[in-house]
């Protein structure tokens, strides 16, 4: 019999001026998964975040591009490994369940785990950003469907085949939704695991802007609409230019089936340049469902490319 694989597991924390907790984070991840390499990918820190992190035993290296988005593109291009643990460098998620993270993934086959975060500690999970996730989430849910209770959560497991098939286009703190929407729209199979989330320490800041970032998700969702749904999202704006031209049309159509006569002439223009705008939107919609769907089977076929991790692989 072959001896089994091992296991190249990599943790990722994507890292801007997280010099207070850092070095927790490496140490715990050090300690519940000891075989693992620890990357740490710093973005523009100003302070001892990549000092602290060199002497603490991780990789560094180094996004010059501003943003989570940017580094999450990177750190999928540049680490090699078959499972991936991306945990931001907080320090506010639990370390100790990683491993039974990783069997998970690797037992059941799946290509995303998301850890959803649990806390009692009303200054960990504010209620501010507590109800915008679930706003969100309810926005991605009736836009995709089958969805997850917590799609901003920053503790995730992924297979190298989701790894390297994933083309990241954000550049901020809506990755999280664009991961969410890429498992959603190929279909692989996910899970969601509860996990405990804390506070952040004393001395540490958080980066995130409830209003600035919550607009760009939901920027985020309507573009990613637009892109994954292009029927239903052109076919929205057709229904709409159709039925203002309709409600617009039929008094001038009840007043010419009377009188012969057309008197409001701008406005019998505005009915046919809208329903000629609906027409025109539908077109687009139908025309650009049929590129996505070519698009989709694309990104399928990157995805199949990347072979199976087997642990009984020679």
């Amino acid at each position: 019999m072959p001896d089994p694989s091992p296991v190249r597991i990599a943790v990722l924390v994507p890292c801007y001026n997280e010099a207070t907790t850092i070095a927790a984070i490496i140490r715990d991840f050090k300690r519940y998964l000891p075989s693992a390499q620890i990357f740490v990918f710093d973005n523009n820190s100003t302070d001892d975040t990549v000092r602290i992190a060199r002497e603490a035993g991780a990789i560094v290296r180094h996004v010059p591009a501003q943003g989570k988005g940017s580094v999450v593109r990177r750190m999928f291009a540049d680490v090699e490994a078959d499972a991936y643990v991306m945990v931001d460098g907080d320090d506010t998620y639990d370390a100790s369940v990683a491993p039974v993270l990783v069997e998970r993934l690797l037992d059941e086959g799946l290509d995303m785990l998301v850890g959803s975060r649990v806390t009692e500690e009303q200054s960990a999970y504010r209620f501010g950003h507590r109800f915008g996730n679930r706003l969100l989430t309810g926005c991605l849910s009736a836009v995709f469907g089958r969805t997850f209770n917590d799609i901003l959560s920053g503790y995730r497991v992924f297979s190298r085949r989701y790894v390297k098939s994933f083309a990241a286009h954000s550049a901020g703190f809506e990755i999280e939704t664009e991961l969410t929407v890429h498992a959603l729209e190929l279909r692989l199979p996910v899970a969601e695991v509860e996990t405990v989330y804390k506070s952040r320490p004393e001395g540490s800041f958080s980066k995130l802007n409830t209003y600035r970032d919550g607009a760009r998700i939901l920027m985020t969702i309507l573009r990613l609409f637009k892109s994954e749904r292009p029927l239903a999202f052109f076919g929205i704006g057709f229904l709409l230019c159709t039925l203002l031209s309709a409600g617009l049309a039929v008094p001038l159509l009840a007043t010419y089936l009377q009188t012969g006569l057309v008197p409001r002439l701008p406005t019998a223009v505005l009915c046919a340049s809208l329903m000629l705008l609906g027409i025109i939107l539908l077109v687009c919609g139908l025309i650009l469902d049929a590129v996505t769907k070519a698009r989709i089977e694309q990104k399928r076929f990157a995805y199949m490319a990347v072979p199976v991790f087997s642990r009984d692989a020679s």
